[in-house]
């Protein structure tokens, strides 16, 4: 999806009230996969100059409970958005600069995994995340650690 009468029809289709706010953030999220809300916040002042942090927040929320958008945060990272929804894909995180991918379901229809246990819930979804280095990464040569002067003279 990459235009504006894309992201009116999927407003429309999930019931939700076509607004230039959020057609911008809409196409910001197709745009831009795993984005950031700042990130998103700039791509929506591209379209709307005088969009505010909170109508974006607003926006995102109502794009998220409305099932156009999904919010993933991997640990220790901020929150993020993708438009690839209605499948349950996993995501893969770069542990030096915190790219992320998409990975698809390891077998099958959500859930394609099943826990050992369920604990009595019926269990729809299963997210996984998976860590590691990504290429761009992997190819940079080993950074030196920043001198500490505290450290000189020991081993």
């Amino acid at each position: 999806m990459t235009t504006a009468a894309d992201a009116e029809r999927l407003l429309r289709s999930a019931s939700l009230r076509v607004t230039r706010p959020r057609v911008a953030v809409l196409l910001a999220v197709h745009d831009r996969p795993h984005a950031d809300t700042d990130t998103l916040i700039g791509a929506a002042r591209q379209d709307l100059s005088a969009v505010s942090h909170q109508a974006v927040y607003d926006v995102l929320r109502a794009l998220t409970d409305a099932g156009l958008v999904r919010r993933i945060q991997p640990a220790g990272s901020v929150a993020r958005y993708e438009a690839r929804v209605g499948d349950n894909h996993h995501h893969v995180v770069c542990r030096s600069c915190g790219a992320v991918a998409d990975v698809d379901c390891a077998v099958g229809e959500a859930p394609c995994l099943d826990p050992s246990d369920s604990a009595g819930f019926t269990v729809d979804e299963a997210e996984v995340t998976y860590w590691g280095t990504c290429a761009a990464c992997s190819r940079r040569p080993l950074q030196t650690p920043v001198d500490d002067p505290q450290q000189e003279g020991r081993p």
